[in-house]
This record gives structure tokens, C-alpha cells and sequence, in this order.
């Protein structure tokens, strides 16, 4: 049969649309052309496919081979299309039957070998995979991160031939069985009751920990304003699958890629202060997202927030509010999710012993001024608590204390008790409610 169809999917920020791969074999000279706007890497392909069905012993068509990528008007870019580029060619050969493809979907990078590699952005796909019905096949190393939809039967291949002789029934593929993960307990990690004293700033953050507010912890250096921040996700509840789902979605298509011992953990982001503002909130011609996104349903933390560029600041107060985050560009438009609880850390002053009772501090107040006018109104509205975090005295530091510190598991139970009944009443956390919940919720007496 000189035509047949493979369907696939294309990366398109946190969404994964539909791609039909379309080949077809006419009489002429013997070419191969990829039209469907692809990419650099998306024509390159058809070097590595061709290789890589030569050494998996088929034979390759000397035909006139067109590969449509439909819809045309839909970037395709990465390398995720060479492995049903070649199924779809061997199908249109009659080299492997072409009745079985309907009910799959493709993805994987052709080494010329023949050799699968792994490719961004499965999570998403598998998401949208499972909605459509269809069983996914990816590179082995993608199988973990596909099994985390619950319902889809994925299988996972290492060759060309090893999918090519599934489909021909030599030897058929079973279906990928999912690791069982644990979330690891909260002992394991950076636990609150090993910072003493500074009972009000923990207050504060369990407090805001309930309610996902946002936090702002000024002090002079070495008070704990870093090492609380660090323990915030210790504290916050347990996520959900979906919202697991969400942030792992997310580390799939980052340069980092999805890291299975990550799964189900709050996500805690802290940016050095010299980070641009494409970092911050993602970018580039083929748009990536930043750390706000990065850090969706966990911890966006920013320490010395001063030391920030002011314009990388102030690109903060819309997903702030809104819990997303837009990209244009000149050819696309990417949407990421940027539902993050924001936390930083400051110092008094430029020297940062303001008000420190060793009285070191030797700041003019014309350098303090402008030290905290870097910081605009309209930001600083935008974090619900401002905590002041003293220095302690040293011989309280240097004293067992008389009560054992409660720890992160602790402190936990609360809070998660107290989002619970914030999400009976309302549906969402008290920082999310809109001024019309607020005035039916907390009623203020004068």
C-alpha cells in the first residue's frame, strides 16, 4: 500500500496536539521531502531514518517518498517524529502490516542504528494519549514517565526491530508495568526542628503553609531566614495525583527532563539572584518554561530579593495573581502553569545589620532608602506576610533547649488539617479567595 497514516503528537508548551504522519510512495526519482512545517531537527530526520532502516536489515523505498506532518500550520520540532517517520514509511512498503497502527501512538528519536533515545515533553503526550484511547509506544527510557498515567498501556521498545517484529507478531511486546514509587517521609528532609528558637517566623510559616500565602522574611544575616524557607515543603501538604500529574507534566519538557525519585514531591525552586528575567519566567524561540513554572504546586524561593534586577522583579506580579504565565512570540504562543507559593529573604539594610543589637550597622539612610526602593509597592503588595527575623542571642543559641522542637511531620498534620477544611468551604486556599469570599468568610468588626 504506497500510503499510510501514524499518529503522534507535537510539543506545544504544557500541551501535547495531535499529529497525523502521513507517507506516501509514488513512482520518480527515488528523494524523500518532510513538508508540515517542520523544524531543523524535525528535517533532519530523514538522514537518521534512513540509517536507521538500513541497519535494522529493511529495505528502504527507491521511491518518491513525501511525508506530510498534519496539521501544516502546526510547528513540529525535536526528534520525537523519527520513529513513526520510519514505521510509516516501512508500512507503506508493506515491510510490517499497517491495520495494527491505527489504535498506537509513536514517539522516539532513531539512533542510526536503529537504537531508540528518549524524548522530552512524553508526560504530556501520554496524558493526551490516554484521553484519546490509543496505546503509547516510547523509548525504554521514557516508559517510567508514561506509566504514570493511570489507565494507559504503554509499551516500550529499544530498536526499531524490536517494535518492527511486534507488529509483524514474531515476537510481540508485553505492556510496561509501572515502578511502584513512595513519597519519602518528611524525616528524610530538611526538618523544622533543627532551626532553635524563632518561634514567631515558624508561626508564620506554617501559618502561610496553610493557606499558601506568600512570605517575606527580613533579618540581618545568620538568623535562619534561608534555612526556614528550605523547610517550607517539608510542611505543606501531601500533593495529589493531579497535581503531581501537573508538575511532573512541566519537568518534562524543561532542559532538565523528568526525574522519577522527583515524583510527587512539592517542587522547591530558588534561582540565583543574577537570573534574568527568561529564567524566571521562560522563554526562547521555541519557548521553555522558567522557574515560576518550574516551581507549580511547591516552593518559588528568592533569597537576598533586593540583589534581584528590579525589571526581573516586576515580572512576577502577574503570575503572582493569575497562577499562569504567557509566552508570545513572533510565530507562537505558549501558556505554562505558574501556580507556585513565593517565599524570600532579605537583609534590613545593604550591610544587613540594621537594628542588629551588636550595632554594626553603618548605613546612611539615604543607602537604605534606596536599597528598599528597589523593591516596588505593587510587588510587595503581592506577599500577604512580611515576618521580621531577629538575630537570637548566642548564649540561647549555644542552650539546650528546654522543650524539644516539634518537627516537620508535626507541623504537617496541622496544616494539612487546616487546608482541608479551607478546601470544604470554599473549594481553594484562603490566599486565592477573591474580596467577595473574603467579606462572606472573615467578617471583620470594626
Amino acid at each position: 500500500m504506497p500510503l499510510a497514516t501514524i499518529y503522534s503528537r507535537a510539543q506545544a508548551g504544557i500541551d501535547a496536539p495531535s499529529v497525523i504522519v502521513e507517507v506516501h510512495l509514488s513512482n520518480g526519482l527515488p528523494s524523500l521531502s518532510i513538508v508540515g512545517l517542520p523544524e531543523a531537527a524535525v528535517k533532519e530526520s530523514k538522514d537518521r531514518v534512513r540509517g536507521a532502516i538500513l541497519n535494522s536489515h529493511f529495505e528502504f523505498p527507491m521511491q518518491r517518498i513525501t511525508i506530510n506532518l498534519a496539521p501544516a500550520d502546526l510547528p513540529k520540532e525535536g526528534g520525537r517524529f523519527d520513529l513513526p517517520i520510519a514505521l510509516g514509511i516501512l508500512a507503506a512498503s508493506e515491510q510490517i502490516p499497517l491495520q495494527a497502527l491505527g489504535q498506537f501512538e509513536f514517539f522516539g528519536e532513531l539512533a542510526l542504528s536503529g537504537d531508540l533515545r528518549p524524548v522530552r515533553g512524553i508526560l504530556p503526550a501520554a496524558l493526551q494519549a490516554h484521553a484519546a484511547g490509543r496505546i503509547l509506544v516510547v523509548p525504554e527510557q521514557n516508559a517510567e514517565e508514561a506509566a504514570r498515567v493511570k489507565g494507559l498501556k504503554v509499551v516500550a521498545t529499544r530498536h526499531l526491530l524490536e517494535i518492527c517484529a511486534h507488529f509483524n507478531g514474531s515476537k510481540p511486546l508485553s505492556a510496561y508495568t509501572a515502578q511502584q514509587i513512595t513519597t519519602p517521609p518528611v524525616e528524610m528532609e530538611e526538618d523544622l526542628s533543627e532551626i532553635r528558637g524563632q518561634h514567631l517566623a515558624k508561626r508564620a510559616l506554617e501559618i502561610a503553609a496553610a493557606g499558601s500565602h506568600g512570605l517575606l522574611f527580613t533579618g540581618p544575616p545568620g538568623t535562619g531566614k534561608t534555612m526556614l524557607a528550605r523547610r517550607l515543603p517539608g510542611i505543606l501538604p501531601r500533593m495529589t495525583e493531579r497535581e503531581a500529574q501537573e508538575s511532573a507534566a512541566i519537568q518534562s519538557i524543561s532542559d532538565g527532563g523528568f526525574a522519577i525519585e522527583n515524583w510527587g514531591r512539592r517542587p522547591f525552586r530558588a534561582p540565583h539572584h543574577t537570573a534574568s528575567g527568561v529564567a524566571l519566567v521562560g522563554g526562547g524561540s521555541q519557548p521553555r518554561p522558567g522557574e515560576i513554572s518550574l516551581a507549580h504546586n511547591g516552593v518559588l524561593f528568592l533569597d537576598e530579593l533586593p540583589e534581584f534586577d528590579r525589571r526581573v522583579l516586576e515580572v512576577l506580579r502577574e503570575p503572582i495573581e493569575s497562577g499562569h504565565i504567557t509566552i508570545s512570540r513572533a510565530a507562537r504562543q505558549a501558556d505554562f502553569p505558574a501556580r507556585f507559593q513565593f517565599i524570600a529573604a532579605m537583609n534590613p539594610c545593604p550591610c544587613g545589620y540594621l537594628g542588629h543589637s551588636n550595632g554594626r550597622c553603618r548605613c546612611t539612610p539615604d543607602q537604605i532608602r534606596r536599597y528598599r526602593g528597589k523593591l516596588s509597592g505593587p510587588l510587595l503588595d503581592r506577599i500577604d506576610m512580611h515576618v521580621e527575623v531577629p538575630a537570637l542571642p548566642l548564649d540561647q543559641l549555644n542552650r539546650e533547649p528546654a522543650e524539644k522542637s516539634e518537627t516537620s511531620a508535626q507541623v504537617r498534620i496541622r496544616v494539612e488539617n487546616a487546608r482541608r477544611l479551607q478546601l470544604e468551604r470554599s473549594g481553594i486556599a484562603n490566599a486565592q479567595l477573591s474580596n467577595r469570599e473574603i467579606d462572606k468568610t472573615c467578617r471583620l468588626k470594626p
